[in-house]
């Protein structure tokens, strides 16, 4: 069952439970950070933009634009929005992965972004 390509108002929490039913597995926010400070391959990891703790404003690697914080517990527009989230997910895995990224590992990171609180 894939997300809905249609702008939707979600919360994180059901993105969550959505991605965690699709991979059919129990998300890991241990496995989420790793996910996120590591690199897979390519020249960045997800941390190279959003930083390691992503709860403050970031920076792209590339143009050095800023980017909101991602942690929906300091930006509680993250992760509202079904069909934003699985764009960024697509292009955010593509640079980081070279792939998509499946529905455990965006379940593991958003339940990792979950334990970030202010």
């Amino acid at each position: 069952m894939a997300l809905s390509a249609q702008a939707q108002t979600n919360t994180p929490a059901q993105l969550l439970s959505q991605y965690s039913q699709q991979a059919g597995t129990r998300p890991d926010a241990s496995k989420g950070q790793q996910f996120f400070t590591s690199k897979h391959g390519r020249e960045w990891a997800c941390a190279s933009c959003h930083g390691a703790t992503p709860t403050g404003t970031g920076q792209h690697a590339a143009t050095g634009r800023p980017i909101r914080p991602l942690a929906p517990g300091f930006n509680p527009e993250r992760f509202t929005d079904a069909a934003k989230t699985e764009k960024w997910f697509r292009r955010n895995c593509n640079d980081v992965a070279g792939r998509e990224c499946t529905a455990a590992e965006k379940a593991d990171v958003l339940a990792w972004l979950l334990t970030l609180k202010p």
